[in-house]
């Protein structure tokens, strides 16, 4: 593995989610194999799981952690071949260039604007450094996936499932702000490379982009799709056709303990931030069937052996 931006980088799925879980009992087994190198954390964004997991994980392999909030102050160009006359000062080939000198591996996070599909999914930032960069990238979430959210995901279904191929679902719910659809991509994605079924519910217009969808099962009928889950991975994310938007829902799509009931087995998932009683309602995120602190919890785990794995 070179870099850790997609699960395409990824050749052994199941194997990268057993390292996190051998990590996960034994955090400090590899705790020399950073030692005398550097992670620097770049967070075009702000972060608050991704940002304390990511050191952590970072310091339990001996690494040394330098982050930067690059957030403001900092403009970089991404254009080639343009007069770089305006408030921009820095081209990604020199910015690029100048951390891989200072760095061992790269984390990066940024955000979609939401108001330009095909220039949000060209995935710029991350695939800049990528591109320039020297050393090793990992994505800490981008415009349009969030691959070490979906490691954990998979490590959490991985500990806490009950069937050979358990019935995941993945439920669109509401939420009062326009959010990207990297998490829900993601997901998709890396259970698509894993031993699940896997069903995703959305109201109509919200469809995902079917680069990321082709080979699930999309079912409108919420309650249909909640039938014999096995977990029920809940997320908010805004439309893709009309980009970015938010369209009226005529049902209530938020997470309750009688939706939860319709398959008595199943567990559910978020990967936080949570809106109680918008998204999900106090008496599911505080059952003992919720995973999401967990979730939260297998974020350190997640880093640790993607980090390691680029080391190696």
């Amino acid at each position: 593995m070179k870099h850790f931006t997609c699960v395409q980088d990824v050749e052994d799925v199941e194997a990268l989610v057993q390292k996190a879980l051998t990590l996960k009992a034994s955090p400090w087994k590899y705790e020399q194999l950073g030692r005398h190198k550097t992670l620097v954390l770049l967070f075009f964004n702000p972060s608050l799981r991704t940002r304390l997991s990511s050191q952590k994980a970072g310091q339990q392999l001996g690494l040394s952690v330098i982050t930067m909030d690059a957030s403001s102050g900092w403009k970089l160009e991404f254009e080639d071949h343009i007069t770089m006359n305006t408030d921009k000062a820095e081209h990604i080939k020199e910015a690029a260039a100048v951390i891989s000198g200072y760095a061992d591996l790269i984390g990066i996070r940024s955000f979609p604007a939401l108001s330009d599909k095909a220039e949000d999914y060209q995935d710029r930032v991350i695939n800049s450094f990528r591109k320039y960069a020297s050393v090793p990238v990992i994505s800490l979430e981008s415009a349009i996936r969030h691959p070490l959210q979906s490691l954990a995901d998979l490590m959490t279904i991985t500990e806490h499932q009950k069937t050979a191929r358990p019935k995941v679902v993945l439920s669109w719910a509401p939420h009062p702000k326009l959010l990207p659809q990297a998490v829900a991509n993601s997901f998709a994605e890396w259970l698509l490379r894993s031993n699940a079924e896997l069903v995703i519910t959305h109201p109509k217009g919200y469809e995902l982009d079917p680069a990321f969808t082709q080979g699930t099962t999309i079912e409108y009928d919420q309650k249909e799709a909640f039938s014999n889950a096995d977990f029920i991975y809940v997320k908010n994310w805004s439309s893709v056709h009309p980009y970015g938007q938010q369209l009226p829902v005529q049902e209530d799509w938020r997470i309750d303990g009688p939706k939860m009931n319709i398959s008595s087995k199943a567990q559910f998932m978020h990967c936080l931030p949570i809106r109680r009683n918008v998204v999900a309602t106090d008496k599911v995120l505080d059952s003992p069937r919720a995973l999401h602190l967990k979730q939260a919890k297998n974020r350190t785990f997640a880093a640790q052996a993607v980090f390691a794995a680029l080391l190696e």
